[in-house]
């Protein structure tokens, strides 16, 4: 049996903290008094802090304690938090990303640089200066501080779930903190151990009765375990109270023991007497096991094995059909109906890996947060992100591919788009401007929109830049949808000048490189002085589709079923009326068609009755002539191979029940084919 890396889990574990933070580091510069969201980073750091010195990431402990020592002091009311103070701790998470993926580098000269800034911040929020961070090793009891006076006795006592080691919490630093709070005694409680022939080694039966003397309030010594209080026994009395029935303080002993005595407790023979507390802890409580359960509700996988989980149950769905096409062909009645059974079950299995796969799109837009917050500060706007749908869920590898994508579409919009405060309030409009980011569920899709109030894309400057360009001709007649997707072409950049943000003409190009890759459109609706919108219409998989199967010719093609709007005949006669201009009439509209046969040189006479499939994306729509609809079909996407990367009519392959292969026929590709035709067509007649 194969165990996870330690180190690759802290890691991963580590990048989900950061985020929280950074998620409430941007909540909090929205509302400073928000006190939730101090508690929330406080927690947030104490814990990547508190980690790190756990799995050896020394230099990442002493950073982090800075910045949580001084949200520390936030938190307890000392002085408010402050923009520079949260814009000081935003840089620092940043380095502390650095410290995760690379903890043996040369880092010392940014953390100065860091810590410069983050001590400015603290002196101008009227906080006392950071203090240095703690050391590497832990404080033992003779190195915590004794004052003279103001010292309260507490009697501690604390058992943690039987779970606890094995899920990562280490209770030597629990010990460790307490030590650091002042002198105390530590008694490790035996009680609780089974026999040895029913011991298990990673389970933890041990609890431990402390007497702490400090000047530190009993808050301080909650704070110890804030982390792992609803999984534990605790109790806090200060001597001279009434005690706990379950915490009976431990016989005095001398200042300062030495550390094993929590660890490896004394040989049971010496042991001092526990019978008055060992009756009531006899039997375990409920409450570990109740939260062990519910710690095995979220089970983490790797996306390799979820990707390898996606071919079988692929490879099922093939071998279903084939076994489908089989029972209908054969009289055998017990056959037909383990056919349908597996059908049945296949289709459950299918579904329910797709819902394994899918995550919410806030995974992807709380990124952009961050960005915005960065890009506010680089260009001088005041600029506000909105964000909706965010629990719209779509396929994890559609995921990880937007996320550049939209960089560059949220980028151009805070540097393109929106105006300077200046500008926008000498139009009448509030000095912020927006960008407002939402996803949405339609059919087979989702429709992610970045949208800004800003100053909107100028027709004008496209043209010109286009036709200096040499990418249209002068004076060409186009459409306003294919004008405003001049700004998608390689190089295209209407930017006066080139800048860190934008003016090289790389990041639209990617944009459309990997959308089309996608098998998504773009669609983009702008108005002079009122803003922007970019749509993006993506497919919710990459893996399994709905299909309209169609035979043109001897050979069989998929036509996403999610781009279908609806089907009609087409005679002979009608098929040789349309000869040469190549439109239908639908409904009062004209609609172009493409003849498959002549695209694909089929060298074969059509069917007496065709048919037209008209597909859409978005308003443009299109006619694709076929000679036969099969029917629907369950789509495994499989991909082409490279020396078909080139052949844009085509995203990809599956295969058919009989063993036989059908293209999958690129939506995009052939609406834009379609409109060019309608194009030249309109210029010729």
């Amino acid at each position: 049996m194969s165990f996870p890396d330690p180190i690759a889990v802290f890691r991963t574990e580590a990048a989900e903290l950061l985020e929280q933070i950074e998620a409430g580091l941007l909540d909090l510069n929205h509302d400073l008094a928000d006190k939730e969201q101090v508690d929330a980073v406080f927690r947030g750091l104490h814990t990547l802090k508190g980690s790190g010195a756990m799995f050896g990431f020394e230099a990442l402990a002493a950073f982090t304690h800075h910045c949580e020592t001084a949200f520390d002091q936030v938190r307890k009311g000392i002085v408010p938090a402050t923009h520079d103070l949260v814009t000081a701790v935003l840089n620092a998470t940043d380095h502390m990303r650095a410290l995760i993926e690379t903890p043996d580098g040369d880092h010392g000269a940014m953390s100065e640089t860091l810590l410069g800034r983050l001590r400015t911040a603290v002196a101008a929020a009227g906080l006392p200066e950071a203090p240095a961070p703690a050391a590497a090793a832990p404080a033992t009891a003779q190195d915590a501080p004794v004052a003279a006076s103001g010292l309260t006795t507490y009697r501690i006592h604390f058992s943690l779930p039987v779970n606890a080691m094995a899920n990562g919490t280490n209770p030597v630093g629990l010990l460790n903190e307490l030590r650091d709070l002042g002198a105390c005694t530590i008694r490790a409680d035996r009680s609780r151990v089974p026999a040895l022939d029913d011991l298990v080694a990673t389970d933890l039966h041990v609890c431990w009765d402390i007497e702490l003397a400090t000047e530190a309030p009993r808050s301080a010594i909650e704070d110890v375990f804030i982390f792992v209080m609803d999984e534990m026994e605790l109790s806090v009395e200060p001597v001279g109270a009434p005690e706990d029935a379950r915490a009976a303080p431990a016989a005095a002993a001398p200042q300062a023991p030495a550390r094993e005595e929590a660890i490896m407790p004394a040989p049971v023979a010496s042991a001092p007497p526990v019978a008055a507390t060992a009756a009531p802890r006899a039997a375990p409580a409920p409450l570990p096991e109740a939260r062990q359960a519910k710690s095995a509700e979220n089970v983490r996988v790797p996306a390799e094995r979820l990707d390898e989980l996606m071919d079988r149950v692929g490879e099922l769905v093939i071998a279903q059909s084939r076994l489908s096409q089989l029972a209908n062909a054969s009289a055998d009645l017990q056959l037909r109906a383990v056919s349908e059974d597996v059908e049945r079950l296949s289709g459950e299995l299918r579904d329910t890996m797709m819902v394994l796969r899918m995550v919410p799109v806030a995974q992807l837009f709380s990124r952009f947060r961050r960005l915005v917050h960065d890009l506010a500060i680089e260009t001088g706007k005041k600029i506000e992100l909105i964000t909706e749908g965010e629990t719209t869920e779509v396929d994890k590898s559609v995921v990880e591919r937007l996320a550049d994508p939209l960089v560059h579409l949220v980028r151009n919009s805070c540097d393109h788009g929106l105006e300077t405060p200046e500008e926008r309030l000498a139009q009448g409009k509030p000095a912020a401007g927006r960008i407002f980011l939402s996803a949405r569920q339609q059919a087979g899709e989702v429709i992610i929109t970045i949208k800004d109030d800003g100053r909107g894309i100028s027709r004008d400057h496209v043209r010109a830049k286009a036709e200096s360009s040499g990418l249209i001709a002068p004076n060409a007649a186009l459409s306003d949808q294919e004008l405003l997707q001049l700004i998608f072409q390689p190089g295209f950049s209407t930017a006066q000048q080139v800048t860190n943000l934008s003016g090289r003409g790389v990041g639209m190009d990617v944009v459309k490189r990997t959308i089309d890759a996608l098998r998504g459109t773009i669609n983009v609706v702008s108005h002079t002085g009122e803003g922007s919108e970019i749509s993006l219409a993506i497919p919710l998989t990459l893996a399994i589709i709905d299909g309209l199967l169609v035979r043109v010719g001897s050979g069989r093609y998929v036509i996403p079923l999610s781009a279908v709007e609806e089907c009609l005949e087409l005679s002979i006669e009608e098929d040789m009326r349309s000869r040469g201009r190549s439109f239908i009439s639908l409904r009062d509209s004209l609609v172009p068609f493409i003849r498959l046969r002549d695209l694909f040189m089929t060298g074969t006479k059509p069917d007496p009755f065709q048919k037209v499939v008209v597909i859409s994306t978005g308003a443009e729509r299109v006619g694709l002539v076929v000679d036969q609809i099969i029917g629907d079909h369950q789509t495994v996407i499989k991909g082409m191979s490279k020396l078909h990367h080139d052949v844009a009519t085509f995203s990809g392959a599956t295969i058919l029940g009989d063993g036989g292969v059908a293209l999958i026929l690129d939506v995009g590709h052939l609406v834009t084919a379609g409109q060019q035709q309608e194009a030249q067509l309109r210029a010729a007649g």
